[in-house]
C-alpha cells in the first residue's frame, strides 16, 4: 500500500522522496485504519440493552459529532447526527448511539445511507417503537470543488416505526432537537 501511496503523490506531481513527504504513506496508512474502522465493527456487538429504566417516551442523543468520507469523492464530510427511539420495554447505553453512528459513519458512504443503517440497526436489534436519525453535515466535495458553495448544509432524515406512522411524532421529536 506504500508503493501505491508513493505513486500517487508522484501522480499529482509531488517528490515522495523529500523530508516532508518520506513518512507521508505511513501516516495515511494508520490514518485511515480510523477513517474506515467501521468496516472492522460489527453494529450487533454495541446493541447491549436493558430492561430497568426502560420508558414510554422519546430518548434522544443529539448533536453527536459526526465525521465521514464521500464515496463518490473520497473527501470528508462532517457534522451532527440526532439519534432518537421510543423503547418498547428496553432501553440502550446512551454511549452505545454514538458508538452505532461512528461505525457507519467511519465508512466510504453517503449521507443518506448513515442515517438509515442507524434506524435500521436500531429497529432490528433493540426492537423499538421507532427510530429517527437525522443527519446535518457540510461536504467537502461542495466547499473545495464542483459548485464550490461555502456555506450549504445538507439535512437528511430516517423515521421507522412510530416517527412514520402516528401524526405528530416527527414534529415532536424536531421540537426537542431545536
Amino acid at each position: 500500500m506504500e508503493k501505491k501511496i508513493r505513486d500517487f503523490l508522484e501522480y499529482i506531481g509531488e517528490d515522495p522522496t523529500r523530508e516532508g513527504l518520506k513518512e507521508t504513506p505511513k501516516r495515511i496508512i494508520k490514518s485511515w485504519d480510523k477513517l474506515y474502522s467501521g468496516y472492522k465493527q460489527n453494529p450487533e456487538n454495541v446493541m447491549k440493552v436493558f430492561q430497568d429504566g426502560a420508558c414510554e417516551d422519546i430518548v434522544l442523543l443529539k448533536n453527536i459529532e459526526l465525521y465521514s468520507m464521500c464515496e463518490h469523492h473520497c473527501l470528508p464530510f462532517f457534522g451532527q447526527a440526532h439519534i432518537a427511539y421510543i423503547p418498547n420495554g428496553k432501553v440502550i447505553g446512551i454511549s452505545k448511539l454514538a458508538r452505532l453512528m461512528e461505525i457507519y459513519a467511519r465508512r466510504l458512504q453517503i449521507q443518506e445511507r448513515i442515517g438509515d443503517q442507524i434506524t435500521q440497526a436500531l429497529m432490528k436489534y433493540l426492537k423499538p417503537l421507532g427510530a429517527a436519525c437525522i443527519i446535518e453535515a457540510q461536504h467537502f466535495c461542495m466547499k473545495s470543488r464542483g459548485i464550490e458553495k461555502q456555506n450549504s448544509i445538507m439535512v437528511t432524515s430516517s423515521m421507522k416505526g412510530i416517527f412514520k406512522s402516528e401524526p405528530g411524532m416527527e414534529i415532536k421529536l424536531l421540537s426537542l432537537i431545536k
